[in-house]
């Protein structure tokens, strides 16, 4: 650590390393976004196996009615996503006297929602009052299921003040019923300067035979046909199964052609950074805490991929109010800068960014450095016309879900 502020690239022990082995968008199962719904309550109305994910006023009502702050919060989170010292819960227990007791223990999204399937289904509680899922088809299935509280906005005023309008009605949460942001990451490409003597701008470029064997792309099938979706000019959140067909045809091509070296899973930060692979597809978090100083990270002009990780609460929570009070207080960016400095994530907060500007001005040495290289760093607070590219991932009925895999899980696998 060469600060209370955010981990040492170089680090053995950066969280940024730990996220990058166990983060779920290193899965399949991230399944999700259709477009958006209005901000209403009322918004959504389709209905899940046993549960519905419409939500009137007077259910949220019903839902919060008789509900007090106890003092106690029980959250499950994912490894590296707050600071080793925990300095985020111990300013948040002392400005609310609320105490927490936070725990590392999801590791990936199919495995944590089989552990929480049954007690959800039976109604009992699993133990945590707050949890952290990214958007998909977990956290459709919660939504659908009717395994969610839905959440009272009266109670959530700081991130109505503050939250980016990025991350206001989401498509995988229309009217952000039952989720809001805690972090975010982009998928676009990463490119080495010492090899690639162009600018790159466009996925088409990853397709390109002049970098032929010099290409990495994601062997995630979301994130693969995302790309796919993007270089035929369709927005893969509205696409269509003949959409997919004319993806997967462009991308068989790529991969006959001799272009891709490897479909990766971790290791193309490591692989374009020693020049291995000359671009690749990349997340944008890997890009700025592990990325070499030659490599370089794009949005493409035809579009980006933005997944979220998002704060939720469980139906069956022991303690629901100081679960989201702790999700309003987050959206504070007073509150929310130490937490972006640590993780280096894109932040839900923009106006963090103050913050963070802040501290670098009353900081000396190797600290200052990491955080003026922080808040100039679109990788971590993007540029208005690089968000307005960025698309999240189409959600998937069950059927939908089997054809989509079946038309782009091939392509890895050589078939």
């Amino acid at each position: 650590m060469t600060s209370p502020h955010r981990p040492s690239a170089g680090n053995d022990l950066d969280p940024s390393l730990l996220r990058g082995l166990t983060r779920p968008r290193r899965d399949v199962l991230r399944l999700l976004g259709a477009a958006g719904a209005g901000l209403t309550l009322t918004a959504c109305g389709v209905r899940g196996q046993g549960g519905k994910q419409n939500v009137t006023r007077s259910e949220v009502a019903e839902y919060w009615a008789g509900k007090a702050r106890t003092g106690r919060l029980s959250w499950a989170n994912w490894p590296g996503y707050m600071e080793d010292d925990r300095a985020t819960l111990k300013a948040f227990e002392k400005a609310t006297g609320i105490r927490v007791d936070y725990k590392e223990v999801i590791q990936e999204t199919a495995s944590w929602f089989g552990r929480i399937q049954a007690p959800l289904a039976a109604g009992q509680s699993i133990g945590f009052d707050l949890m952290v899922m990214t958007n998909g088809i977990q956290l459709e299935k919660l939504r659908q299921l009717g395994y969610l509280a839905p959440l009272d906005h009266s109670r959530l005023k700081t991130f109505a003040a503050n939250a980016g309008p990025g991350f206001r009605n989401p498509s995988y949460d229309p009217g952000n019923m039952f989720t809001v942001p805690y972090v975010s990451g982009i998928t676009g490409i990463a490119y080495n300067t010492r090899y690639v003597k162009e600018e790159i701008t466009s996925i088409a470029q990853l397709f390109d035979t002049r970098y032929k064997g010099r290409v990495g792309m994601m062997a995630d099938s979301q994130e693969l046909g995302n790309f796919g979706l993007f270089l035929i000019g369709v927005d893969p959140e509205k696409s269509t199964p003949a959409d997919w067909e004319k993806a997967a045809v462009r991308l068989r091509r790529q991969r006959d052609a001799g272009i891709v070296r490897k479909y990766y899973e971790q290791d193309y930060i490591d692989a374009v950074s020693k020049g291995d692979v000359w671009l690749t597809m990349a997340w944008s978090g890997d890009a700025y805490s592990l990325a070499g100083p030659d490599v370089k990270f794009v949005v493409p002009e035809e579009g980006g991929t933005i997944w979220t990780d998002n704060l939720c609460i469980p139906r069956t929570a022991a303690n629901p109010v100081d679960a989201i009070t702790m999700m309003d207080w987050l959206y504070d960016p007073q509150n929310n800068a130490p937490l972006t400095e640590f993780i280096n994530y894109i932040t839900p907060v923009p106006a963090t960014r103050a913050v963070i500007a802040e501290h670098a001005r009353t900081a000396t040495g190797a600290e200052k450095k990491d955080l003026e290289r922080l808040g100039a760093s679109p990788l971590v607070f993007p540029a208005a016309d690089d968000m307005a590219r960025l698309r999240h991932y189409r959600r998937l009925t069950q059927a939908e879900e089997a054809r989509y895999q079946k038309t782009f899980e091939p392509i890895t696998k050589g078939s």
